[in-house]
């Protein structure tokens, strides 16, 4: 047992070590993350309402609520009205903020680069593999799967 449980001390110190670090730059214009998220989240899925974000999040509306006037007051999202008929607004993201979204995305895939720079291909898909599997086995005991494009 004691190796299982040295095992899940050193994955869990690693996982903290990994979130700490930001593999873009500071650059001014870069999206805060919980941004960068949500704008991630809608442009896989399409308008959603602060609802549907804060349950996809797994966040609390509230949080949702300030973060979503944030982005509206950059004008990175703009409010339209549900095609469902509903009485909730969606979310959809606005051509600034597609354009964001897309510089932070090239800017993280650089700094990315730069890390994984050197290792073989093979090594780029095993790291590939177990992320995906971490995420969707978390996905699944949450009930809050992310959509993907593939």
């Amino acid at each position: 047992m004691r190796g299982r449980e040295h095992l899940l001390d050193a994955i869990e110190r690693e996982l903290t070590l990994v979130s700490r670090h930001q593999l873009a730059t500071t650059a001014k214009g870069v999206l805060e993350r919980s941004a960068y998220l949500m704008l991630s989240r809608i442009d896989v899925t399409g308008p959603m309402t602060a609802r549907e974000l804060a349950t996809a999040l797994q966040l609390e509306i509230s949080t949702v609520t300030r973060q979503v006037g944030a982005m509206l007051r950059e004008r990175l999202v703009d409010r339209i009205p549900d095609p469902g008929g509903g009485a909730a607004r969606r979310l959809r993201i606005t051509p600034t903020g597609a354009a964001r979204l897309a510089a932070d995305r090239k800017r993280y895939r650089s700094g990315l680069g730069k890390v994984i720079d050197g290792w073989p291909d093979t090594e780029c898909a095993d790291l590939y593999r177990l992320l995906r599997a971490l995420n969707e086995r978390i996905e699944k005991l949450q009930g809050t799967p992310w959509p993907r494009e593939d």
